[in-house]
């Protein structure tokens, strides 16, 4: 959430919000005009061809209508009709003149009737079909015309709807008829498709435009496969128009129903060719929402690199800084003079207070490593004091050998005491150096002190800061030592892992005398950085958390705690590098 606050608040952001905030509504204004444009010339294209198809299919229907009572009339009211009901073995005479006056009435009346290719009658009983068709068709067409007919009549005269004409697609083209039955007689008309298309003809449907027929399910009756591999649904509306097909092949699709059969009349528009047909305003409208889009790409993209990039280097150089990265600098790129000028102005400022944060940093460092000399020397008086009354008593009795030993471990002792302003020395030093320490007070209590010294081969070269093991050692010493029972001080050294994987050094200093008492733990816990002070009673552990604080800020830590059934327990941990002393 802080984040998304910051974004908002940032000048990147208000800068686009402000140039969305004008170009938008204009662009948006720009393309719901063009589009409101472009809707009103489809419905303008699709409501005038929907109206001719209206007309056209009314013609239709009406012509169909006609035909429609002639064949009821015919079927109704014709005697010769009955005759051919019969078996023409009965009477084949009178068949014969029914039959042939049949067909001159046919003959005759068909000429009335110029949609249609044929009438057409077929007596069941006796397989006859009798075929009246218009004298201009020629031989082939009337002989398609008599095939097509007779599958009809043989095939599927007792499965059709007698009330409806129906589309046939016919292996020489496609047809409308109408068959209706009275007794053991069947009567029909036969109407070619494209006597149907001839007035759709006249409709302007542009270059790639087409008027089908389709069937009640609108299926085509012809051409089904182009129409599907383009995409072309054929299905309409009633009252207004659809859109079907992809890119170039997208058509508005326009249809009328028939009233009298199970077939339609559809219209395909290209739209592409109906766009073409926009006002020329409305195009120039077209062409400027172009125009505003690229100019607004333009706009930011010449605001991003005259005035957003060079804003940006300019925080990521201050967030480097706030990160620490003093080192950190305006890259230098062709930029405004203005930017130039702010650039060149914030990497001297940046230099300059780099070269004094050195200084102080070095001042700092100055004072702390006479503060780390100061506290390395701080020793005991009572050590000293005790040391040579041991001497002393060693002296009275006569025990030249311990004396000689006393006296070596000292001279060991003041020479690691005062050896160079080392900050670190080997692991190794700083065992011997706490064992000969331990050695010195086994001197001083006889019988009742015992130690040992865990002294890794692989780990005496670590470096770690000197006298914190021996601070350690003698704070046990000065609290677990007492003349009624013997106590045993140990120093155990190991290798672990912290959490990230890097290598840290364990070192723990146990005793088996009483433990720390209960307000110790408590202090050492709640304020472990004034746990003891220089005039207090934990003036070692004070001395040694201010070392390792100087030396390694917060990565070493010290801790106290007792453990069950022995007493005391100091565990340090150390990170494992090493240091320039």
């Amino acid at each position: 959430m802080r984040k998304i606050r910051t974004y908002v608040n940032s000048v990147r952001f208000k800068f686009f919000a402000a140039v969305l905030v004008i170009f938008v509504p204009l662009i948006t204004v720009l393309i719901i005009n063009n589009f409101y444009s472009g809707e009103v010339v489809r419905n303008q294209v699709a409501q005038s061809n929907k109206n001719l198809l209206s007309l056209y299919m009314g013609q239709i229907d009406q012509r169909l209508e006609e035909v429609d009572k002639y064949l009821s009339n015919t079927l109704e009211s014709d005697l010769n009709v009955l005759d051919m009901e019969f078996p023409k073995s009965r009477d084949e005479d009178r068949y014969n003149i029914a039959k042939l006056t049949l067909f001159n009435k046919l003959k005759d009346d068909i000429g009335y009737y110029p949609i249609l290719d044929a009438f057409f009658v077929y007596s069941a009983v006796n397989k006859d079909l009798l075929i009246s068709q218009p004298p201009t068709d020629s031989y082939e067409a009337r002989e398609n015309a008599r095939q097509e007919i007779q599958k009809v009549v043989e095939n599927d005269a007792d499965t059709i709807d007698y009330s409806r004409w129906h589309v046939r697609s016919g292996a020489n083209g496609d047809y409308l008829f109408h068959l209706m039955k009275s007794g053991n007689v069947y009567m029909g008309a036969w109407v070619g498709s494209d006597k149907l298309m001839v007035p759709l003809s006249l409709i302007d449907l542009g270059e790639s435009g087409a008027a089908v027929i389709t069937t009640g399910d609108n299926k085509p009756i012809s051409h089904g496969a182009l129409f599907e591999d383009k995409g072309i649904d054929l299905t309409f509306p009633e009252a207004t128009y659809a859109i079907s097909g992809k890119g170039k092949h997208a058509y508005l699709i326009m249809g009328e129903r028939s009233q009298r059969g199970n077939f339609n009349l559809v219209a395909l528009v290209p739209e592409n060719e109906i766009l073409q047909k926009l006002p020329y305003l409305q195009r120039v409208s077209s062409i400027i929402s172009i125009a505003a889009v690229m100019f607004l790409l333009l706009f930011l993209a010449m605001m991003r690199s005259i005035f957003l990039n060079p804003v940006k280097r300019i925080v990521i150089a201050m967030r480097k800084l706030r990160d620490g990265n003093w080192e950190s600098r305006i890259e230098q790129k062709p930029t405004s003079t203005e930017f130039q000028i702010v650039n060149e102005t914030f990497n001297r400022m940046i230099g300059e207070i780099h070269d004094l944060k050195i200084n102080v940093y070095e001042e700092k460092l100055n004072h702390q490593r006479a503060e780390l000399k100061h506290l390395q020397l701080q020793i005991n008086p009572h050590f000293f004091l005790n040391s040579l009354n041991i001497i002393y008593n060693l002296a009275t009795v006569k025990d030249f050998s311990l004396i000689q030993e006393m006296t070596k471990c000292l001279v060991s002792y003041f020479r690691f005491m005062f050896r160079s302003s080392s900050y670190f020395v080997a692991l190794g030093d700083e065992l011997s150096h706490t064992a000969n320490y331990l050695r010195i007070q086994q001197l001083r209590f006889p019988d009742l002190l015992h130690y040992s010294v865990d002294k890794p081969n692989d780990l005496l070269a670590q470096e770690v800061p000197p006298l914190i093991v021996q601070t350690m050692v003698e704070n046990a010493i000065k609290y677990a030592v007492n003349m009624d029972e013997p106590i045993r001080i140990s120093v155990e050294v190991a290798q672990t892992e912290d959490e990230e994987g890097h290598p840290r050094l364990v070192i723990h200093v146990k005793d088996t005398g009483p433990g720390f008492p209960g307000e110790v733990l408590g202090r050492l816990a709640l304020d472990p950085e004034q746990a003891g002070s220089e005039g207090g009673e934990q003036i070692g552990i004070w001395n040694a958390r201010r070392r390792l604080r100087l030396l390694y800020q917060d990565r070493a830590t010290i801790d106290f705690y007792n453990e069950a059934g022995l007493g005391a327990v100091v565990k340090i941990e150390l990170p494992m590098e090493k240091k320039a002393g």
